[in-house]
C-alpha cells in the first residue's frame, strides 16, 4: 500500500489517507480481506500522528469500508467498499423528504448540486 501525504494540500492528512484507501479498494488494489498496516506503523512510515492515522481508520470502520478485529489488526471489510449502499440510503432518503416538502423535484436536483459542489 503505497499512501502519500501532501502537506502542501488543503485537505487534512486524516482524509488524503481515508481517500487513497477507499479508491484503493475501488481500484481492486486492496482487496476483502487485505490486513492494514497497525496505526502506529501507518503513522511512523508517513510521518504524521498516530492520532490522524486512527482517526481515518475510524471513518473508514464507520463507512464499513475496514474492520478492527480485536488484537488480530484492521482489515479490509468483507463488503469491501461500502460507500455506494450508503450513498443510495443517503439519496433516498434525500428524495423521501423532498416530497415530504413538496419541493419540485428538479429544484431539488439544483440544490443538490450546489450543495455538493460547495467547498467544506
Amino acid at each position: 500500500m503505497n499512501l502519500v501525504i501532501d502537506a502542501a494540500s488543503g485537505v487534512p492528512p486524516f482524509e488524503q489517507i481515508r481517500v487513497q484507501i477507499i479508491e484503493a479498494v475501488r481500484a481492486g488494489s486492496l482487496v476483502p480481506g487485505a490486513k492494514l498496516p497497525t496505526v502506529r506503523g501507518l503513522a511512523d512510515e508517513l510521518g504524521i500522528a498516530p492520532n490522524t492515522v486512527a482517526r481515518s481508520y475510524r471513518e473508514l470502520e464507520r463507512d464499513e469500508v475496514i474492520e478492527t478485529r480485536g488484537r488480530k489488526g484492521t482489515f479490509i471489510a468483507a463488503t469491501g467498499d461500502a460507500t455506494q449502499r450508503q450513498a443510495q440510503a443517503a439519496a433516498t432518503a434525500f428524495a423521501q423528504r423532498i416530497r415530504e416538502l413538496r419541493v419540485d423535484p428538479d429544484a431539488a436536483l439544483d440544490l443538490a448540486r450546489a450543495a455538493l459542489s460547495a467547498e467544506h
